[in-house]
């Protein structure tokens, strides 16, 4: 089914995410029906990495200060270099996103965002995918890592890189219907 009508999902980032990392997801998930809201630190506009030189900003819907885990039914984390890395320095975003895990709710992390999931103590004990760069990171966490396009661990969705981007939302669609997830620390 991908209908996501009546749910609301949150992207985090901030600036520096690769443009098409929050831009398809944002399309395609609002494609589905969901109402999607583009979470940072700041209020204002973000602006994206486009490949190889600073991409189009996009409007802030709300600030991390002005959300709750309890209203959303996902958290989608864009990658790029810079975005993730910058969040993992936020002590709010990390603590959001350890809401949204703590509450069964799809994590959702493409490229380097997975990073985020390192911090959050997330990744250790399960099977996930990231930017090839970061197996070595992702291994040193705990994490089974997989070169896969898309891998699904509870709720917990990683992909590679931006040409794996419409597996990585059909499984997001996939994991929000299928409704919140029993896990236990690893």
């Amino acid at each position: 089914m991908n209908d996501l009508s009546g749910k609301t999902i949150l992207i985090l980032a901030t600036n520096g995410f690769e443009q098409s990392e929050l831009d398809v997801p944002h399309a395609k998930l609002k494609e589905a029906g969901a109402t999607v809201h583009i979470v940072a630190p700041e209020a204002g506009e973000i602006t994206g990495w486009d490949q190889k030189d600073w991409g189009r900003a996009v409007k802030v819907d709300k600030t991390i200060a002005e959300v709750s885990a309890d209203a959303y039914d996902a958290i989608v984390l864009p990658g790029g270099q810079m975005n993730p890395d910058t969040l993992r320095g936020t002590p709010e975003a990390l603590t959001l996103i350890k809401r949204f895990f703590e509450q069964g709710k799809v994590v959702a992390a493409v490229c380097h965002a997975p990073w985020l999931l390192i911090d959050t103590g997330i990744a250790k004990g399960r099977r996930l995918t990231s930017y090839n760069t970061m197996k070595q990171d992702m291994i040193n966490a705990g994490a089974m890592w997989e070169d896969s396009e898309v891998v699904t661990d509870k709720g917990v969705v990683t992909s590679r890189k931006p040409d794996d981007l419409p597996a990585f939302v059909a499984k997001i669609i996939e994991e929000v219907n299928e409704g919140r997830h029993e896990r236990r620390a690893a």
